[in-house]
Order: C-alpha cells, then sequence, then structure tokens
C-alpha cells in the first residue's frame, strides 16, 4: 500500500468554498551559518453565497503555511449581507493605517476595486461593489480592513430589530400643511 500525502489532506477538493491567495510574504534572519527563510501566507476562503473567511499561516516552507492559513480562514468565517448582488450601505473598513471605502453599486456595474478587496468581494459572492482604499495599502491590513467594514454591514431588517421598531414597513406619517411665512398674505 503506497502512501500518498496529498490524498491524507483535509479533501479540499470536495471543500464547499473556494479559495485564492492572495499573497506571500518572505522573511528572513541572519545565523551563524547563513540565512534561514520563513514564509507568510494570506489566504480567503468562500463559498459565492455571503460567507467568507481570512487567514494567515506562517511556516518554514510555503505550502505549509498555506494549509495552516487555510485552517486559520475556516476558523474566522463572517456571513456578509448580500443583496442583490451587493452591499446594502456604504461604509469604512479600518485596521491600522489602512482603510477601505466600500460602497454599493447599482446591477451591472461589477466589482471595481483594487485586488485585495476584488478577491474578497467576490468570494463573498458579491457582484456590483465599488472601493477606495485609502492611507497604507499594505495587502494585510487592506484585506482586515475589507473584513471590518464587512462585519459592520447591516441591513434595514437587523436595524430595525435593534431599535425595537416593528418589523413590517414604516408607519404612515400624517401629511404635512403648509404654513405660510411671517408677514406674507394669507
Amino acid at each position: 500500500m503506497t502512501f500518498n500525502r496529498r490524498n491524507d489532506r483535509n479533501n479540499s477538493e470536495n471543500s464547499e468554498f473556494e479559495e485564492k491567495l492572495i499573497n506571500v510574504n518572505r522573511t528572513a534572519k541572519t545565523y551563524q551559518g547563513g540565512r534561514r527563510f520563513r514564509f507568510a501566507a494570506l489566504v480567503i476562503l468562500g463559498d459565492r453565497n455571503g460567507r467568507v473567511g481570512m487567514g494567515i499561516g506562517k511556516a518554514k516552507e510555503v505550502p505549509v503555511a498555506i494549509e495552516k492559513a487555510k485552517s486559520v480562514a475556516r476558523k474566522n468565517m463572517i456571513t456578509v449581507p448580500v443583496e442583490n448582488g451587493t452591499i446594502p450601505h456604504e461604509i469604512v473598513g479600518v485596521s491600522t493605517a489602512s482603510r477601505v471605502l466600500l460602497k454599493p453599486a447599482s446591477a451591472g456595474t461589477g466589482v471595481i476595486a483594487g485586488t485585495v478587496p476584488r478577491s474578497i468581494a467576490e468570494l463573498a459572492g458579491i457582484t456590483n461593489l465599488l472601493s477606495k482604499e485609502i492611507g497604507s495599502r499594505n495587502q494585510i491590513n487592506v484585506a482586515y480592513a475589507v473584513f471590518d467594514g464587512f462585519k459592520n454591514l447591516r441591513t434595514a431588517k437587523q436595524v430595525r430589530a435593534l431599535r425595537g421598531a416593528p418589523a413590517a414597513a414604516p408607519a404612515a406619517t400624517t401629511p404635512m400643511v403648509p404654513v405660510a411665512p411671517e408677514g406674507a398674505p394669507q
């Protein structure tokens, strides 16, 4: 019996999530015998149906770092409210010196964004979105900022529930009666 290490892994082919490798960062430490390299991988997982996760894994070899990042991403899944292929409202996500402006877009616009916000939005199932990276464009910080924005999104129904208003449509208001300004003929 032969052992195939690829088949022993968590059967990523059968996984419900798509994965995207965003960034691999190499660092070096100098020892007496020379430099030793380590790698950090940033991976995004998503089901294109509102669930998306992000993870960073570090190891001495790239494949091990990627596997670690995938397992971290599975643990850090969030649900993004998607309405008609876009987000419910405009929001700014913040992480350290990076800020990302996320704006809903009308149908047919597509995802107009940088590499990292585009990847995250597409794996979350968002098809129409406008975004702008403000401040630092470090890919890891931008990814954290996008996730911060997505975590803070609320649908109109969620806001009504938080305010204690009925879940139905807003109550009808009384019509306003125009008032003539003071000193004007009536």
